[in-house]
């Protein structure tokens, strides 16, 4: 069954910085914030939302069908896609502008900073949602604005579950909006602070939350793993330990292939969250968000 994957499509500029923020950064100095990172090393991904989630789930053995928007600089993207056998049909090519662009410093605690170019992105809500009957699973990952909630409005009309991630985008959104995605998605999946940040403001915990009709809300927990709520219950799965920390760069895109992987066959949500966690610390010993090796014969898959 396919799974429509409407969300970025970006090149990221990944830089680490060999020291912590926190050392940097004086918190009763903010309002006059002037701070310069070192980082001594540079490399440019294929990265964006959409195009990591694709390249985990074609991995795994799913069938993704990205839904996103390139710029004029975006051809080998596209044809990279292709190459792993990506239905990229939905892929709008905007000649105007460029690729989205993040760029991205990690320290040593792994924590990051990112600047992000929009630039095609903001196209994307040009893409029409096609009438497919093979379409039963979607996910709604960062993406433009009037995308996201064209998507929304979109899918849940068309009777197609779909999994709300809003990422680095939520706080683009009100108290009000994001109660409209809420209601019309059937999962929520965001990390622990994007949860803080979505309760903050919407008012509701996240307890009330996944009594609202929602099949389940996964919050991420990195290495500790993930809180599953179903219908007002948590269940905290556990973490899997990585062989390596190197680059927690599509980390969570990662995850979020995996569930979408698991959706997609049918399983119970539980299981689907621990395949995450394994494929989440798989990729975290990897560096860029798509240059991981998945073997799903090792995974039992």
């Amino acid at each position: 069954m396919p799974a429509l994957i409407c969300g970025s499509l970006a090149f990221d500029t990944i830089t680490n910085f060999n020291g912590r923020f926190a050392q940097q950064i004086l918190a009763d100095q903010v309002h006059i914030l002037n701070v310069s990172f070192l980082v001594p090393t540079l490399r440019r991904e294929f990265g964006g939302c959409a195009g990591n989630i694709a390249y985990t789930l074609r991995a795994l053995g799913g069938e993704p069908v990205v839904m996103a928007a390139l710029g004029s600089d975006g051809g080998e993207y596209l044809a990279r896609m292709q190459g792993w056998g990506v239905d990229t049909s939905l892929v709008l090519r905007d000649e105007s502008q460029y690729t989205a662009q993040a760029i991205i410093i990690t320290d040593t605690d792994n924590n990051q900073i990112t600047a992000f170019h929009p630039g095609a992105m903001q196209e994307a809500h040009r893409i029409e949602l096609p009438a497919r009957a093979d379409l039963k699973l979607a996910i709604i990952a960062p993406d433009g604005r009037e995308a996201m909630s064209r998507r929304a409005r979109q899918l849940h009309a068309a009777g197609i579950p779909f999994v709300f991630d809003p990422g680095q985008q939520l706080p683009m959104f009100d108290g009000m909006e994001l109660r409209g995605f809420i209601e019309r998605a059937a999962w929520v999946a965001v990390n622990d602070y994007e949860g803080r940040m979505l309760c903050d403001r919407t008012g509701l915990t996240l307890q009330s939350m996944s009594r609202l009709g929602l099949r389940g809300v996964i919050v991420t927990l990195a290495h500790e793993g993930c809180d599953l709520w179903i219908d007002g219950q948590c269940e905290r799965i556990p973490g899997v330990a990585a062989e390596r920390v190197v680059d927690p760069t599509g980390c969570g895109d990662a995850f979020r292939a995996a569930l979408l992987f698991g959706l997609e066959h049918g399983w119970p949500l539980r299981r689907c969250v621990e395949l995450g966690n394994r494929i989440g610390a798989l990729k975290i010993a990897c560096r860029g968000g798509q240059n991981h090796v998945i073997d799903p014969v090792a995974l039992g898959l």
